[in-house]
């Protein structure tokens, strides 16, 4: 009987598979989440302080708290995704709960008569990026997914390289070609194997390969499921000298965990077609951790006007992706089910540089009655970079980068307004495309409201943040250049509790 391999082999493809543009994206951009206020408030809390999820923003923001606290939230995800592809509308939804930060702050006043009136120690966590999420996306196209293997294929790869060798099962040839020859080596195994292309003519050197499907448009479904996180636990330390000036920094440590599962289902080919139907799965995990700091200040002008500057460092990550995947039709080798999920592409560690980021703030005080706040922020996504640069397709990508990614200039707004102890919140949020012509990834726009109660000794918040932004989709990196149109709008309901001590 022929044998199941469930091992992880150790893969060292310099034509990467996994790592590309959208990685970088995906690890740069930090949603809206943190504290109940500080949602509420569209995050504008870079003059402000005070709060620790504020922390992220301007780390000089714990020297503001009058005394230690220690704060939780919860949050529920909610996202509703609109696909349009080809003309055909699809949409889905996914609904989740999290504990999504937990922190506290211990403050030390001088006993003295110091110049430096206090210190303030803190550690807090934050899921800066929720990855649970769901796509749906079906329409009739007239670009097949063997176009997929043969944009990988075709002109490149010889027909006897990807031959399974005498006496060696269908796993170990493509796990071994993958390894040893490369991504585009293997994708081009697979989708001979699946039975998606074949060799022109019978000369083993050949690398010329013709579709083994005919059509001129295909049905095509097409599903991605995410999930995982993003992570940040933070250690601060600030400092307020004399009355009117509080100085901060935080060492930053982060957290990734990301699955992406990819399924396409292709019917609808001519009726006198050899292939009927295709299937093509793709199981992507990536794991990391990464660093970075900050750097802040927050300033007081008077008693009304409070200004604050921060420098946040580029992240550091260090990643490993390892990847899985499956394919049938109607022509595929009898044995090609023993290619499947558990036959494991394990990707050298690799590093991504996401850019520096500097915001400037500005924040109204009006006395116990409530205030306003304003933040700017601005990070030059061309200078993010995949590492090591010295791979060939790493430098292809950052080549991408530059090329196609920008400067992205974002500012948030918020208010609070207190009638004893209850406070209402509102805010906006506003961020650019990191693409310098604005295609792929839209604007994004957000709309956040809360409310809160103090009890004296402990306070209850209460937040509801809504964003919206458009993507397009590429079902592959290559291969079906049409994309499917996303509309993605996140809900996510924050409750908070602090306690005084």
């Amino acid at each position: 009987m022929k044998r199941y391999l469930t091992f992880i082999v150790l893969l060292a493809c310099t034509v990467a598979s996994a790592q590309n543009l959208n990685d970088l994206l995906r690890y740069s951009q930090e949603n809206l989440q943190g504290t109940a206020r500080f949602q509420g408030m569209g995050g504008a809390f870079g003059a402000l302080g005070g709060d620790l999820s504020a922390l992220n923003i301007n780390p000089a923001g714990s020297a503001v708290f009058n005394n230690s606290q220690f704060t939780v939230s919860g949050s529920n995800y909610h996202t509703d995704n609109t696909a349009t592809y080809f003309g055909t509308g699809r949409s889905a939804n996914e609904n989740n709960f999290n504990l999504n930060q937990v922190g506290g702050v211990f403050v030390f006043k001088s006993r003295n008569d110091s110049d430096w009136k206090k210190m303030a120690l803190a550690i807090n966590y934050d899921m800066v990026q929720s990855f649970d999420d769901e796509y749906r996306i079906s329409g009739t196209s007239d670009q097949g997914i063997d176009n997929y293997f043969l944009n990988y294929a075709d002109g490149v790869v010889p027909f006897n390289s990807i031959l399974i060798q005498d006496g060696e099962y269908i796993e170990n040839a493509y796990l071994d070609i993958g390894a040893y020859q490369g991504f585009t080596d293997q994708q081009a195994f697979l989708g001979y194997y699946g039975g998606i292309i074949d060799p022109v003519g019978e000369d083993d050197t050949t690398t010329d390969y013709i579709r083994n499907a005919s059509y001129s448009n295909v049905n095509q479904d097409y599903a991605r499921y995410t999930s995982g996180y993003n992570s940040k636990f933070n250690l601060n330390f600030a400092t307020q000298y004399q009355n009117n000036l509080y100085l901060g920094a935080s060492l930053n440590f982060h957290t990734v965990f990301y699955d992406q599962f990819d399924e396409i289902r292709e019917t609808g080919y001519d009726s006198g077609s050899a292939i009927q139907r295709t299937d093509f799965s793709n199981f992507l995990h990536t794991e990391g951790s990464g660093f970075s700091f900050n750097l802040g200040a927050i300033a007081k002008v008077n008693q009304n006007i409070r200004v604050g500057g921060s420098y946040q460092s580029p992240t550091w990550y260090r990643l490993t992706d390892d990847l899985s995947q499956r394919i049938n039709s109607d022509l595929a080798d009898s044995e090609i089910n023993f290619i499947n999920h558990d036959i494991i592409n394990l990707f050298e560690e690799y590093t991504i540089k996401t850019p520096a980021k500097l915001t400037g703030s500005v924040a109204l005080i009006f006395g116990r009655d409530g205030l306003l706040s304003f933040d700017y922020d601005y990070q030059d996504m061309s200078q993010a970079e995949l590492r090591p640069t010295s791979d060939s397709s790493f430098s292809t990508v950052n080549s991408e980068i530059a090329n196609n990614l920008d400067g992205v200039s974002s500012f948030r707004l918020g208010g609070e307004y207190r009638i004893e102890r209850v406070s209402l919140r509102a805010g906006y949020r506003f961020e650019q495309s990191p693409y310098a012509d604005g295609n792929n990834i839209g604007d994004l726009n957000a709309y956040s409201g809360g409310i809160g109660y103090n009890f004296g000794g402990s306070r209850l918040d209460l937040a509801y943040n809504r964003t919206e932004r458009d993507y397009n989709l590429q079902l592959f990196d290559t291969g079906l250049p049409t994309p499917a149109l996303i509309n993605k709008q996140n809900t996510n309901i924050t409750l908070s509790y602090t306690l005084n001590f």
